[in-house]
């Protein structure tokens, strides 16, 4: 990836809160350092070793979240008054190779990536607490804010559960976060009102029957022909039994069935993924996928057992949160550093946050300026220009400012 280079300072870029060359470039090699060494899901024991050192050296007291990864860590002390808003990372990677062939900081571990940008994200959030970290020891931090670095939002249902059961919300009233888009140039961020991904489930499906011979399939179940129409016929019968504007979508990844060209097998397996873009045909999902996997399954005469994997909600940005990124962004650097995005069919445990208190994820621009490749999330190639980790603490320490700001006026109001 290119090298970092700083853009133009803003005309409207007077809040306080910008990075020092310094703190860039060890922020730099920090993200790099998450890169070569990524983590699975709930097993980030080195990355949150890492991020806590590094808090504790800034004079902060970070606390390990009970799962054993993950941490969180205030800064300044909070009062029991207003709510304060939480700033969130996840920590976690792919149990996918890295390709990348000319990278020095490509990933050591074999089968593993941060190819989804949670190094970036943790990053971010690491920077971002250091900068307030600094302004409250001067003085100039209105509000405390919390830091939240979440394992394992790769694993469904996704690790956001189990962090709010270890109470990582409370004395939260907004909660903010950003997503790697590689999509958006560096030094841009994508936002949106309303929801941004979709809801995201997961599908297994065995079908059985008794085996046969290929020479007489009318004796037996043809499980091969029955796994064929429950992929094809499965995806076209939820369609139909549900309104179209929900972008409700049933995808195959696996197929299994059978070792030799003339033996119908007894046994099949199959598994996918569920997506969705609303709420409300989200909780209808389940019931009708597995009703039209048991109607085909049974008109073929195979049995068939089914585990449906809740996943995750979409995540719904709330508009004042939404509008509070903007306000920050643009003040920071200017209005031409945000642009519309379109909602995702991804999912993102971001949105368990959202069922109890408002917030909103903003997509942080990492396409290098003039890269023609088009790359996407997900792969083992995927890589970000770090000049979006200035992009994303200014970001966040400038909402956090601006958060604060906005209580003083109400409060001045009222």
């Amino acid at each position: 990836m290119s090298p970092e280079t700083e853009a133009a300072p803003s005309a409207e870029a007077t809040l306080p809160g910008t990075l020092s060359d310094v703190l860039r470039a060890e922020l730099v090699a920090f993200r790099r350092d998450l890169h070569m060494h990524p983590e699975l899901g709930n097993q980030e024991f080195r990355t949150t070793a890492a991020i806590k050192d590094r808090l504790e050296e800034a004079g902060l007291k970070p606390r390990v979240l009970p799962l054993g990864t993950g941490l969180i860590c205030d800064i300044g002390e909070w009062d029991g008054g207003r709510p304060m808003l939480a700033l969130r990372a996840d920590i976690d990677a792919l149990p996918i190779p890295d390709t990348k062939s000319d990278c020095a900081y490509r990933s050591t571990v074999p089968g593993r990536a941060h190819a989804c940008g949670h190094d970036v994200h943790t990053t971010v959030v690491l920077g971002a607490g250091l900068v307030l970290a600094e302004l409250h020891r001067e003085g100039r931090l209105p509000r405390p804010v919390r830091l939240l670095f979440q394992p394992a939002e790769e694993v469904l249902p996704g690790g956001a559960a189990d962090a709010i059961e270890c109470g990582v919300l409370d004395g939260v009233g907004r909660i903010i976060a950003v997503h790697c888009d590689p999509k958006v140039e560096a030094g841009r961020i994508g936002l949106r009102h309303g929801a941004i991904t979709s809801a995201c489930d997961r599908l297994e499906v065995a079908l059985d029957g008794p085996g046969g011979h290929t020479a007489r399939p009318h004796l037996t179940t043809d499980l091969v022909t029955a796994v064929a129409r429950v992929v094809t016929d499965v995806p076209a019968l939820v369609a139909r039994r549900i309104d179209s504007r929900s972008g409700l979508a049933v995808t195959w990844g696996r197929i299994e069935s059978g070792h030799a060209p003339n033996v119908i097998p007894q046994h099949a397996e199959l598994s996918g993924t569920v997506r969705c873009l609303d709420l409300p045909s989200w909780r209808q999902a389940p019931d009708l996928v597995v009703a039209a996997i048991d109607e085909v399954a049974n008109l073929h005469r195979a049995k068939s057992e089914i585990t449906y994997v809740r996943g995750v909600p979409p995540v719904v940005n709330d508009a004042d949160v939404t509008d509070l990124l903007h306000d920050a962004m643009v003040a920071r650097r200017g209005p031409d550093s945000v642009e519309g995005t379109e909602q995702s069919l991804g999912g993102e445990d971001f949105s368990w946050y959202l069922e109890h208190v408002p917030g909103a994820m903003a997509r942080l621009g990492v396409r290098a300026p003039g890269e023609r490749t088009a790359r996407d999330l997900h792969q083992g190639d995927f890589d970000a220009d770090e000049y979006a980790i200035t992009v994303g603490v200014e970001l966040f320490t400038a909402t956090a400012l601006l958060d604060a700001a906005d209580d003083a006026t109400a409060s001045a109001a009222s």
